[in-house]
């Protein structure tokens, strides 16, 4: 699972969401106030964090709206204000103090919004508009699972001086002996006067023995970001390697210090991967080919049901599953614990007169609809590639044409760099497809 991705794309992603609007890529998590919180994920601990529970007010213009409020006081003047945003059952317009201030069309992905430039001191309407999709044409077939709306859906505030997104991997050597921590940090500083900031990460093997840890320290302009990279060493790797059932989990927690003061606390579990392709079109796993028995599979409404369900598949022969759309975080966790492969996919699906190659015979050849095709693509990548459950992604698991949106969003995946196979079944040997 070699990736060049070093958050590059990563950054660049994260600058342009500042230029464009509030929607973010990046990787989905919290910050904790404290490490023990950290572990435990008691995200009820943290001062900062608010799960979404909005009242729902009168219909108006055709769209049901979901208020709640949102008290900005002094102190939060050092802090960013995020939205994470899923179940929300259909496509939705987000407003604040009655400013529309985002469109998504797509109803499925869970997506993540920077508030703060459009808040104001004191109290603030946050408002969900839920409407019909304008291009209802790109999730055909699609049923969501039975969760309650907006389940998962949180506010929280991290601080303006702080990590913004990662990159983690632990990957063989170039001898292939041991492991390397590849471990990128994307660092921001929101504030308009220079800052330094210190983060350090430690790395714990499944026997709890800790392997590595450090710090590093930059200094960063007013208004700026820039990436700080960890390579350690980690050695009996091999004892630990993740996949083909077992499931060992390395415990990561990174963590940011200002002025000797630690403020934020970010846990990860990560496993010793590494996944490919042949030429061929076989997927590997630290070099050789893998014996897949696949199963279309979602989650189920609940985390503990869909657990169940996944252990019976597993139970059966199942080592790969193949969910429709991007899934809750919680079950790329389970699928971590549990030892069983997953190929991740974008939220297309739009049979309807997929073989018309015109231009917008099928929603895939349509060039107006390009930016739709690789915002999905790009929000399910930035959310699940931390994941050792995650060895290939897929651009539709249906036939769901071909053309200019399907070339532009394979193009959006193969930028990041990662090792890991795009596919898509109804490329038809086209060279939209690595398998």
């Amino acid at each position: 699972m070699k990736r060049i991705f070093l958050l590059g794309l990563s950054l660049m992603m994260a600058l342009s969401a500042l230029a464009q609007g509030p929607r973010v890529y990046r990787s989905e998590f919290v910050t904790f106030d404290k490490r023990e919180d950290a572990v435990a994920d008691k995200r009820s601990e943290t001062a900062n964090y608010t799960p979404f529970k909005p009242e729902r007010i009168a219909i108006a213009g055709g769209e049901a709206r979901f208020v709640q409020k949102i008290n900005i006081d002094a102190t939060l003047n050092d802090y960013n204000v995020f939205f994470h945003l899923e179940n929300v059952g259909m496509a939705y317009t987000l407003f604040l103090n009655n400013e529309a201030i985002a469109e998504v069309d797509d109803p499925i992905t869970p997506a993540d919004f920077l508030l703060s430039p459009y808040l104001r001191q004191g109290v603030n309407e946050l408002m969900v508009g839920v409407r019909m999709s304008r291009t209802p044409q790109l999730q055909e077939n699609l049923v969501q699972p039975n969760f309650e709306q907006f389940e998962n859906s949180y506010i929280f505030a991290q601080r303006r001086l702080s990590v913004r997104d990662f990159d983690v991997i632990l990957e063989p050597d170039t001898t292939r002996q041991y492991a390397k921590l590849k471990l990128d940090v994307i660092v921001a500083n929101d504030f308009n006067y220079k800052e330094t900031i210190q983060v350090g990460f430690d790395i714990y093997d499944p026997k709890g023995k800790l392997k590595e840890y450090s710090v590093n320290e930059i200094e960063l302009e007013g208004r700026s970001m820039d990436t700080l990279r960890f390579n350690p060493d980690v050695y009996h790797s091999y004892n630990f390697k993740w996949g083909d059932g077992k499931t060992p989990l390395y415990d990561v927690m990174l963590y940011v210090k200002r002025n000797g003061m630690l403020w934020e606390y970010i846990p990860m579990k990560i496993g010793f991967t590494e996944y490919g392709y042949t030429e061929q079109g076989e997927i590997t796993a630290f070099g050789t080919p893998l014996k897949l028995s696949k199963a279309t599979y979602n989650a189920a409404s609940d985390r503990a049901t869909t657990e169940r369900e996944i252990k019976a598949l597993k139970a059966k022969g199942v080592n790969c599953l193949c969910p429709d759309y991007p899934q809750p975080r919680w079950f790329y966790d389970v699928c971590d614990r549990i030892g069983i492969y997953v190929i991740d996919c974008m939220a297309i699906s739009s049979p309807t007169a997929h073989e018309d190659r015109n231009m917008g015979g099928t929603p895939a050849n349509a060039p107006w609809l390009v930016e739709e095709y690789v915002s999905r693509a790009k929000a399910m990548y930035s959310r699940t590639r931390n994941h050792a459950c995650i060895i290939a992604f897929s651009l539709s698991n249906t036939t769901s044409g071909n053309g200019y949106n399907m070339y532009k969003a394979y193009e959006a995946l193969k930028a990041t760099g990662d090792s890991r196979a795009i596919i898509y079944p109804a490329a038809d040997g086209e060279w939209n497809s690595d398998i």
